[in-house]
């Protein structure tokens, strides 16, 4: 019996650490998501300062509004999966896309892909072609939506201390759009735009959690990726008559460089949030993800000279703090072995 106890005692010491080093390994992964992301969001800023799409970029009607981000979204995403392509086969995974399609899950990736893709990217680089700075920490409210939507549908409970980082993040949208910034006519829409892109990454981010817990985070990602560039490019921006445009773009060479680069961050970023959310679940992965709200900021204040205005530094900080809150208790930082 002695020697059972100890048997047990051992067995529940390392069962402890293995979940104490999974959980260490979904808040790591969640917060390289978010600054490789807000890296994403400079890089695909950068390449829109490029002919032709800067002069493009100011063509009127939706058509106008919506072209430029739907090439940069789609060739981004179109990159990444071409990054992630490579980096599968490399490791003998190649295969494991055309069975993992044919799964339930498989589907929820899908799903979740044109969710998170040619709605959500979309939106979200439209916002920032309107609202510059100010759509970023907007967009991280998909982090309130996410816990909103892993309670609805995957029972993952809402505690107080949750709740109160959501209303954290609803104050910080609210201290952004405090005031509008000045030559901004379409800021408003920008926003509402951005808004758009919090639900459906939200959204995304319950299907990932199913999907990505029974399907190789890496291939999920993939596939996340293709299906999003080709349905952006193939499918969307015919509508919109933009093909011509993405030839030019193409053909430029320097815009399509920075779109490459992006894509390649934006290939970590969305491997290492889908792998947080199968670790730690929606709430917590998503909540650590939007720090690229902090980050995506922080870089455009630091590369491009976004004006730094009271509203938006505090709002963001509000909105990052909300996340945190979302995510742990601040006050077990400062417990011992913490």
């Amino acid at each position: 019996m002695g020697n059972q106890g100890i048997n047990n005692t051992s067995a529940d010491v390392k069962m402890a650490a293995m979940s104490k080093k999974f959980r260490t390994t979904g808040l790591t992964t969640g917060m390289i998501s978010g600054l490789t992301y807000g890296i994403y969001t400079v890089l695909i800023l950068v390449a829109g300062l490029y002919e032709p799409l800067l002069g493009a970029a100011g063509a009127a009607g939706v058509a106008g509004i919506l072209t430029v981000p739907y090439i940069c979204a789609g060739l981004n995403d179109l990159f990444a999966g071409i990054w992630l392509t490579a980096f599968n086969v490399k490791k003998g995974r190649i295969r494991e896309m055309g069975r993992s399609l044919n799964t339930f899950p498989g589907k929820m990736i899908v799903i979740g892909s044109l969710l998170g893709g040619p709605i959500a990217n979309g939106a979200y680089l439209a916002g920032l072609a309107m609202a510059g700075a100010y759509a970023i920490p907007i967009s991280a409210m998909c982090s309130l939506f996410g816990a909103i939507f892993a309670w609805i549908f995957l029972k993952q409970k809402i505690t107080k201390r949750v709740l109160l980082g959501m209303l954290v993040c609803v104050a910080g949208a609210i201290i952004i759009n405090w005031t509008k910034p000045e030559g901004s006519d379409n800021f408003t829409l920008g926003i509402i735009c951005s808004l758009i892109a919090a639900v459906c990454w939200a959204l995304e981010g319950v299907f990932a959690t199913y999907g990505g817990a029974m399907i190789d985070t890496d291939v999920a990602v993939n596939l996340r990726q293709l299906i999003s560039g080709a349905v952006d490019l193939f499918v969307i921006l015919p509508i919109l008559g933009g093909m011509g445009l993405l030839g030019m773009t193409l053909s430029a060479g320097v815009p399509a460089i920075w779109l490459a680069a992006a894509g390649l961050s934006a290939a970590v970023s969305f491997v290492c949030w889908y792998k947080s959310n199968s670790t730690v679940g929606c709430a917590i992965g998503m909540s650590l993800n939007v720090t690229y709200a902090f980050w995506g900021v922080f870089f455009c204040v630091l590369f491009l000279g976004q004006a730094l205005t009271p509203t938006i530094v505090v709002g963001s900080l509000v909105i990052v703090l909300g996340a945190i809150v979302v995510t742990m208790n601040p006050l077990d930082l400062f417990k011992k072995g913490a």
